[in-house]
């Protein structure tokens, strides 16, 4: 990755650990740790928002049960269903005309 931005100096504390495989990273892969540092945080932030692996299993089983479960019904029979419910909530309101 070549960044052509310019570069702002600044200064983490970091376990040892951390700093350990940092310098491991740089090594194996013949770059500078300034350019491992960004690189991580570049991928770790693109990952922000999307699901783990786990949390995306834990969703398809989910989905595998509930969809089956829906009735299955005739298109007319919920379209009829839907007018219905609108028509009540247009006449008494979402909630009926005996709550607020």
């Amino acid at each position: 990755m070549v960044d052509h931005m310019p570069s702002v100096k600044v200064t983490f504390t970091l376990d040892e650990r951390t700093v350990a495989r940092l310098r491991r990273a740089a090594e194996q892969l013949s770059m500078p740790k300034s350019q491992v540092v960004r690189e991580a945080i570049g991928e770790y932030s693109a990952r922000i928002g999307r699901l783990g692996e786990e949390e995306r299993l834990r969703l398809l089983l989910t989905f595998d049960e509930v969809v089956p479960a829906i009735p299955e019904r005739p298109a007319a029979e919920v379209e009829r269903e839907i007018r219905e419910v609108r028509e009540a909530r247009r006449t008494r309101g979402r909630w009926g005309s005996d709550k607020a």
